[in-house]
Order: C-alpha cells, then structure tokens, then sequence
C-alpha cells in the first residue's frame, strides 16, 4: 500500500467498531455448537455464509473499510482468550453464557461477577503456565474476509489493558512475577498476531480498550487498589504496552477503541433497546496522558452519552491523529437526527480542526448474548453514518 492508500485509511472520516448485529441463523447455530448439536464444521459453514453477507452489506451501504462482523466470536474478547491457552479455564465459553445473570435493569451500571469461573478475561481467571499462542484468531479471521471483500478489512484484537485487567496475578504468582511479567508477556504474544496480519496483507488493525475507563471510574479504582495495585501505575504500564505492541509496523494504520463498557438490554415497560454501563467519568482525568502518549493514528472514542463528558478534552489530542466520535448509539433503536449529530461535531470542532474529526457508533453491536436492535435497525444507523459524514466533510 503506497502512502496515499494508508493516509486513506488513516483519515477515514466514517467507520464503525468492529462487531455487527449477528442474523438469527447464525445465533442458532451457535447456540446449537455450544450445545454440542453442531459440528465445528457446520458452524464454520454458517459462519462463513453470514460473514459474506454482512461484508456485501457494509460495501453496498457505502462504508469505505468492512469487518467480518465478529461472526466467529461469542465476544470481542476472544480475539486473545481464545487465541492463547494457559489460562485456568473451568468452564466453557458457551456454558458460561447459557448461566450468566446480569443485572436486566434498564439505565443501570450493569455489574457481573468477575471473580466468577468463567473465560478467560470475561472473567478474572488465574494462569496455571505461561500463555502461548495456540491460533492467530484475527488473522484467521482476516484471510477469510479479505478473500470476500472489496474494500480494505479492518480486524480487531484486544489490547494488553484489558487482558491485565482481567487476569488474576496475585493467583498466578508461581507463573508470572507479578503484573510487569505478564504484561511483557501480551506484549510479545500480540506483537507475534499482529506480525503475522501484516505480513498476510491488513492495513488497519484496531486495538479495542475498554479499560482505559476505568482510571476514571470510582469503582474501578476502588477495586484496584483493594487488589494492591496502583492505578496510575498500571495506567502508565498500559499505554507503553498498547504502544509496544504496534511499533515498527510501518505501512500499517492503527486505531484504538475505548468506551464506557456495552451493556444494553430491554426495557419491559417499552419492549425497546436501552442502554446500560460499566463504568462512569469523564476523559478528562487522563485525556493527557492518553491521547498524547497514545502511537495510534485514530482516537475511537465513546460519546453517546453524558456519561463521557465534553469535547473539551480533545484539545489535548496531537496534530498527527485523527478522534473518530462514536456520537451514534448501540444501545438504543432510536436514529439520531442527522441535523443532532452535525451540531455535535460541530462542538468537537471548537476543540479539534475538522479535518481532524471522523464518526462512527460509540461501540459494537454486540455480541452473541447481547441484547441488540434488529439488523435493520443497524443498517439504518450505519446509513445515517454514512449520510452525515457526506454533508459534513463531502
């Protein structure tokens, strides 16, 4: 790609986080492979015929770079848990979805039990041996989907914070010497994935980091320091990984993915999609330290709600990145006025130059046991996307 395709890339002014509403048929067979009623190669099958639909969907709505949907993950983060073993895993990732309760109360932080036994970063599992690199899942992924699509494949992995996050050390300390060595540890194992999606052709990877949130979110650091850890610490410990994992990579447009956690579920009063949340604050606690220390070409920030904040904050971010504003919803039916979102652009504006702005939804569609709209209902949001990045930027 010559430096024109990957400035291409790098300023795309429409995009979206990766995961798409999954069709019925699909879910089906999941659940039917989860239930042992499926073969994997069955399920491929389906996998493979619903991913080349929904990649034909994204080209003929008009979005310039396209994803597999996360068709061949039950949840974002198996882009890592499912790639590596050594975790203590007890339990399945589809048993573990068929029990999970979580709390159905709309407009509500959504809690879960991370202590629980469950997946691997789903929850906080300990790790019983150093992890190694079973199967490249995104690379996978990506091979598959480019051999489909017309335009550029964008693939997800998710990031050393969210892994760290998750991984129970002070359990785990016969393997790793503490969050240091395991962090080092990510670094190397993402940094072999990430190698590997290069040298097979992908141009834009994005780095999902959700956790970034929680050095702003009371609980989370209440939690962390109950742990004897150090948020700031393990704030700074992050930003060197996520930047360790993707240097040297030239030729190669990053992005970066942080929200506020994608829980959402159905109002019984209404019957209709309503958001809920994992963690609360604002960016500007750390938008400094993150958005100037940060190697990623694109910013793919949350902004759908008021639980983000200003726009403030986003005069910190560098002449030499891009902040793609999630301001389109996933948590709710409702479409956005297109006349709402060019107004809110045109508040980010006053803290960072237009050509310097992007938009997208806030986060994915969704998971396998997500509640989600419908893929109507999707489409629709992507178009009005498509529509309002057209008006704004031409």
């Amino acid at each position: 790609m010559n430096a024109s395709s990957m400035e291409y890339l790098q300023r795309l002014r429409i995009d979206h986080i990766g995961s798409l509403v999954r069709p019925t048929k699909l879910k089906e067979a999941f659940d039917r492979y989860d239930r042992k009623r499926l073969s994997n190669d069955e399920l491929r099958q389906t996998q493979d015929e619903a991913i080349r639909e929904v990649i034909a969907g994204q080209e003929r709505h008009g979005l310039p770079v396209v994803t597999d949907g996360e068709f061949r993950r039950h949840s974002f983060q198996e882009s890592f848990s499912e790639a590596v073993t050594g975790f203590d895993v007890t339990q399945d990732v589809g048993a573990y979805y068929e029990q999970r309760q979580l709390n159905q109360n709309p407009l509500e932080r959504a809690e879960q039990n991370f202590d629980e036994k469950g997946p691997a970063i789903i929850t906080r599992r300990p790790a019983v041996e150093r992890l190694k690199l079973l199967k490249n899942i995104p690379l996978d992924e990506f091979r598959f989907a480019q051999n489909v699509a017309n335009k550029p494949v964008k693939v997800t992995l998710i990031g050393p914070d969210r892994v760290a996050q998750r991984f129970k050390w002070e359990a785990s300390m016969s393997v790793y010497k503490g969050l240091d060595d395991f962090v080092e540890h990510i670094v190397t194992i993402e940094r072999q994935m990430i190698s590997e999606l290069v040298e097979a052709g992908c141009k834009y990877i994005q780095i999902d980091a959700p956790g970034y949130t929680a050095y702003v979110d009371k609980i989370s650091l209440d939690r962390m320091r109950s742990r004897g850890e150090d948020p700031q610490t393990n704030l700074q410990r992050s930003i060197d990984a996520d930047n360790a994992i993707i240097e040297g990579f030239s030729g190669v447009t990053f992005g970066i993915h942080v929200c506020r956690g994608n829980a959402r579920t159905i109002d019984p009063k209404t019957g209709k999609l309503v958001p809920q949340w994992h963690r609360e604050g604002h960016y500007d606690a750390i938008a400094e330290q993150l958005f100037t220390s940060l190697k990623h070409h694109r910013l793919l920030l949350e902004y759908d709600s008021d639980r983000a904040g200003s726009f403030e904050p986003l005069r910190m971010v560098p002449k030499d990145k891009v902040v793609v504003l999630g301001l389109v919803t996933t948590k709710s039916s409702e479409l956005e006025p297109i006349d709402e979102l060019k107004r809110r652009i045109d508040q980010a504006s006053k803290y960072l130059p237009l050509e310097q702005l992007a938009l997208s939804p806030q986060c994915g569609f969704g998971g396998i046991d997500s509640k989600v709209m419908s893929e109507d209902e999707m489409w629709r949001k992507l178009d009005r996307i498509v529509e309002t990045a057209r008006q704004v930027w031409g």
